[in-house]
C-alpha cells in the first residue's frame, strides 16, 4: 500500500471517528439536558401574539380594503376581533378547555384573512395563510391543522363544522351584523347586503350552557330593512349555525325583535 493510500485511509477514519464523536457529543449532551434541570418550554403562541403579529395586521387591514372596493361590509380588524371574542367565549361557556378556546379565537382573528387574495376560495387561501404565518412564530403542528381547518371550513355553502373549535368559529363569524360594518358611505346605493346590516341596531349571542342553547339575538330597524330581506340573505348562513350547534350539542335559536324564529 502507498503512503499515499494509506494517508487516505486514515483520513477517512479519523474524520468517520470525528463524526462519531460529534454526534455521541450532541447525544450526550442531549441526554444532560434531558437528565439534568428540566428545560423551559416554550410558551404556546396565543390570540395576544396573533394580534400583535405586524405581518397579520397587515393582511387583515389590506383584505378590508379590497372588501370594501368590491361593495363588501367590514372584514377588518373590528370583524376579526368580535369574531376571535365570541368564538372564545362559546367554548369557555359551554366547559370546554381553555387551550380549545384559545385556539377558536386565533381562528376566528385570522378567518377572513384570505381575502387580501380574493373573495373567491379565501377561506382555503386563508387557511394557508395562517400555517405560514403560525409555523413562523412556533406554533406546534398539531395546533396548526386545527386553525386551518377552522378557517378552511367557516364559510356557506361548502363549509363543514369539522370540530368543536370551527363550530365556534362559524358562529361567531355569522352573528356578525350590525350597522357599524357598513362601509359604503352613500345610503342611496346600498344592495341588500348594506340595507340589512345597517337594519340591524343589536347583534348579541346568548350562550345557555344550562339549557344547551345558543340564540342569535337581533335587534332590527324595520325602517332601514325588513326581517324577509334579511331571512333572503341569511337563511344558508342559519343553516349552517344549526349544524354548528349541534355539533356542539345546542340548539340554534334565532330571535329577532323578542320573537323567536
Amino acid at each position: 500500500m502507498s503512503n499515499t493510500e494509506a494517508s487516505e485511509r486514515t483520513g477517512k477514519a479519523a474524520g468517520a471517528a470525528g463524526a462519531a464523536t460529534t454526534r455521541n457529543g450532541s447525544a450526550a449532551s442531549s441526554a444532560s439536558a434531558v437528565g439534568g434541570a428540566p428545560t423551559t418550554a416554550p410558551r404556546p403562541v396565543g390570540l395576544r401574539d396573533v394580534r400583535n403579529n405586524d405581518k397579520i395586521r397587515a393582511y387583515i387591514e389590506k383584505a378590508n380594503e379590497q372588501m370594501a372596493e368590491i361593495g363588501y361590509t367590514e372584514h377588518g380588524l373590528r370583524h376579526a376581533a368580535l369574531v376571535a371574542a365570541i368564538a372564545r367565549n362559546i367554548l369557555l361557556q359551554l366547559g370546554m378547555e381553555s387551550r380549545s378556546a384559545e385556539l377558536a379565537a386565533i381562528a376566528g382573528y385570522l378567518h377572513d384573512i384570505g381575502n387580501c387574495v380574493h373573495r373567491v376560495y379565501h377561506p382555503q387561501i386563508g387557511a394557508t395563510m395562517a400555517f405560514q404565518l403560525l409555523d413562523e412564530m412556533g406554533m406546534a403542528a398539531s395546533e396548526i391543522a386545527v386553525v386551518m381547518g377552522a378557517i378552511g371550513n367557516h364559510e356557506e355553502p361548502e363549509g363543514v363544522p369539522i370540530n368543536a373549535i370551527t363550530a365556534a368559529v362559524i358562529i361567531a363569524d355569522k352573528s356578525d351584523v350590525h350597522y357599524t360594518r357598513v362601509q359604503n358611505p352613500d345610503p342611496s346605493t346600498y344592495d341588500i347586503h348594506d340595507r340589512v346590516n345597517n337594519a340591524v341596531q343589536k347583534s348579541h349571542v346568548d350562550i345557555h350552557s344550562e339549557t344547551q342553547t345558543l340564540t342569535l339575538d337581533l335587534v332590527i330597524d324595520t325602517s332601514e330593512g325588513t326581517v324577509m330581506e334579511y331571512f333572503e340573505i341569511f337563511v344558508t348562513r342559519m343553516i349552517m349555525c344549526h349544524k354548528a350547534a349541534q355539533k356542539l350539542g345546542c340548539r340554534f335559536r334565532l330571535a329577532i325583535n323578542g320573537f323567536e324564529l
